[in-house]
């Protein structure tokens, strides 16, 4: 009978959390069907009148159709995993399995950069970038997507060494035994086994670049290379009247990518976090 009434009182606690994690999406996802009017005057969740035409308003509010903003995200969120998984693996397996000098001062100098917010490094990043002509013409997105392929996150590169220690050394030296080379190593041996970190990589790569606002917003000046973040930005206007309930409605429709990249991937996410960054 205690056993039933724990189990009983776990339940409830568990479908209070839930409903307190829910509730800024229930919330959203309500607003998004109000109108103009209805916003201002209903605090429920559901709408008393139903109006589905914020989304469509949302979507050609701007002389840039919503689906540009949304295939220019997909692009800078694509590539930042791919320049991530691709530089942060390798410059991991160099830190965890190659010898070299000063490899742990360089080591401890990349831990370090954790350390500093990002808000302090997007001055000097952006004199770097206007000095190269990277800022504007002929591709605006070179700031936010080469840094990525230069293993800039440290985060994730520790969470790969910390993933291949974790690996025996002696997969190495077999393969050494039967005449491979360092590289052959780390195409045969070490990528395959760092499939869950590479995953975990991917997922929170994607999702930082798609929700990123700050720094897309400083170097994207030109409307139709706006991403989702910012272009959600203009339907508040504080010169004229603004577009709350379509506003709501591409919010809504912007978490639809990211719920559906980690839905696909949620398996792999948790493999990657278990076997990952706990071992030292």
């Amino acid at each position: 009978m205690r056993g039933s009434t724990r189990r009983v009182v776990r339940l409830l606690i568990l479908i209070v959390i839930l409903a307190i994690v829910l509730y800024p999406l229930l919330w959203m996802l309500g607003t998004s069907v109000k109108s103009r009017e209805e916003i201002a005057t209903n605090i429920g969740l559901w709408p008393d009148v139903f109006t589905p035409g914020n989304f469509r308003d949302g979507w050609q509010n701007f002389d840039v159709s919503f689906g540009r903003f949304f295939a220019n995200s997909a692009m800078v969120a694509v590539l930042t995993v791919v320049g991530n998984a691709v530089s942060c693996l390798l410059a991991a397996y160099a830190f965890a399995r190659l010898r070299f000098r000063m490899r742990r001062v360089w080591f401890a100098i990349m831990i370090g950069t954790l350390l500093l917010p990002g808000h302090v490094l997007i001055i000097p990043q952006y004199v770097l970038f206007k000095q190269l002509g990277w800022v504007g013409e002929p591709w605006p997105y070179l700031p936010l997507l080469v840094p990525q392929f230069l293993a800039t996150e440290a985060f994730f590169v520790f969470l790969m060494v910390q993933f291949m220690r974790g690996i025996p050394v002696e997969l190495d030296e077999a393969a050494k035994i039967d005449g491979a080379s360092p590289y052959t190593v780390f195409r045969h041996v070490i990528v395959p086994l760092s499939r869950p970190a590479l995953v975990t990589t991917a997922i929170f790569s994607f999702i930082w670049a798609w929700n990123d606002f700050f720094r897309q917003l400083v170097f994207l000046s030109d409307l139709q290379d706006y991403t989702v973040p910012v272009a959600l930005t203009l339907f508040i206007d504080s010169t004229s009247e603004s577009a709350v309930g379509p506003m709501f409605a591409m919010s809504l429709l912007s978490l639809v990518p990211v719920f559906l990249f980690f839905v696909a991937f949620q398996r792999l996410l948790v493999e990657g976090i278990n076997t990952s960054g706990i071992k030292g």
